[in-house]
């Protein structure tokens, strides 16, 4: 596996490549069908626009976000772009046997060969009971801690390498390097890089234990993206995959025409995920939803602190608060999600930032 597959180049004026965090958002007044054709705009445009990855996450049991099946949206995606690296950002691994997703991103990979990822994450993607639904237990801690475990077997599988004697040797995940082995085979046996994704130190010490590229969700835990950072820099060993660190960070952002927009957005952004933590997730609010709202002392607190960890307003300031995380975080890559109601206003704010940053038109 050639580091050019997981490093990217920067465009432009770009600092470090950019790349894509998708959501799949579904606005109040749309559907998932609109969300997904929004997608397949977006990925188009940032492929066109010199954008290096687009990534989808996976996320359960929540109105507003139509991301619950990765696998099967990049398949969409892969048919509908040339170039541009497809990925999940991320699978929740504690969800799935090993094989199951060998055999998913062994597919994407026979589909669009050379230009998938796959990143991988331990948390649930979603509360616990659908979680527990999930995987169908109740033990949901157990599953997190045996993450090592999981990605060494997924690993195996990836790379067709169980040793003789495992109780998985005669097991293969298809398509796969098996295939180049078979009589008369031509099957590559190229396979998706691993990427760790986390929130916190855990994976962040584990991708740097194992050499491996890591993303971290500053989007949603800023506080503690620095040291996770720095833990996975310390923690980092050379391997076959990459011989230093290379590390990706979440961002939310949103350039708009009007300045005043982004922060009527942004508002709707809190509002949203304010319900999501109380337990009351729905489809993403409207503007005009969000100023309706009567917002408790609380939840103005929350919203300043939210609309703080978001890169918004025209354009120009948009670029300039990317730089300026970026040089604080020394991160090798910066990947926008864009929190929008409408669809359009989230291809309108990719664009926008292409132009800030001088990305060509491919």
């Amino acid at each position: 596996m050639s580091a050019d597959e997981i490093r990217g180049t920067a465009q432009g004026s770009a600092p470090v490549p950019l790349s894509v965090l998708d959501l799949v958002t579904v606005g109040a007044g749309s559907t998932a069908t609109d969300a997904l054709r929004t997608g397949v705009a977006l990925s188009r445009l940032a492929e066109s626009r010199g954008f290096h990855r687009y990534w989808v996450a996976e996320h359960h049991s929540m109105p507003g976000v139509a991301s619950s099946s990765p696998a099967v949206i990049l398949a969409h995606l892969a048919a509908h772009t040339e170039r541009i690296r497809l990925g999940s950002g991320g699978v929740m691994l504690p969800n799935h046997a090993p094989l199951v997703i060998a055999e998913q991103f062994g597919t994407l990979e026979a589909m669009a060969p050379g230009r998938i990822d796959l990143g991988l994450g331990r948390a649930p993607g979603t509360d616990g009971a659908t979680a527990a639904a999930l995987r169908r237990t109740d033990t949901l801690n157990e599953g997190a801690d045996d993450f090592p475990q999981q990605l060494a077997e997924l690993t195996r599988f990836l790379d067709d390498d169980f040793p003789d004697g495992h109780p998985y040797r005669r097991i293969h995940a298809v398509p796969g390097p098996v295939q180049a082995t078979s009589p008369g085979g031509v099957q590559s046996p190229h396979r998706p890089p691993v990427w760790l994704l986390g929130s916190s130190g855990f994976s962040a010490r584990l991708a740097g234990l194992l050499g491996l590229p890591f993303a971290f969700a500053h989007h949603f835990s800023a506080q503690n993206t620095i040291p996770a950072l720095d833990l996975y820099r310390e923690s980092f060993r050379p391997s076959a995959v990459l011989d230093r660190p290379y590390a990706l960070i979440g961002v939310s952002a949103l350039a708009t025409d009007d300045e005043k927009e982004a922060g009527r957005q942004v508002r709707s952004a809190a509002l949203n995920m304010i319900r999501l933590r109380t337990g009351r997730p729905g489809l993403f609010p409207s503007p005009e939803e969000a100023e309706a709202h009567e917002f408790s002392p609380m939840e103005e607190e929350f919203v300043a602190s939210w609309a703080g960890n978001i890169v918004h307003g025209a354009a120009d300031e948009v670029r300039t608060g990317l730089d300026e995380l970026q040089k604080r975080t020394g991160a090798d890559e910066l990947m926008l999600t864009s929190h929008a109601h409408r669809g359009e206003l989230r291809l309108r704010s990719y664009e926008l930032i292409a132009d800030a940053y001088g990305l060509p038109v491919l």
